[in-house]
């Protein structure tokens, strides 16, 4: 294996990384700080109403987009193996 393959499966691994965990972290920081407006206009200081509702995202998102999540890690895992295959 040269330098510029591992290099390439390196950026791809960050880029399966980013673009599985991405959905999730961006909907859940969205739903805090909407959270965190409503607290702040309405006063409540309730700690478990934020946390409930991202966990209730993230498991919502992970309903949704599981397969697919499943299936790119899947594919990624695939061309690693094959790789080491040929080498």
């Amino acid at each position: 294996m040269d330098t510029s393959l591992v290099t390439q499966i390196l950026r791809e691994g960050i880029w399966v990384a980013i673009k599985l965990g991405g959905p999730m972290l961006v909907l859940s920081m969205v739903v805090g700080v909407l959270i965190a407006i409503f607290q702040a206009v309405t006063q409540i200081h309730e700690q478990t109403l934020g946390f409930i509702l991202k966990l209730i995202v993230v498991i919502l998102v992970l309903l949704v987009g599981g397969g697919w999540m499943m299936e790119t890690l899947l594919d990624y895992t695939h061309r690693i193996f094959e790789l080491m295959g040929t080498r």
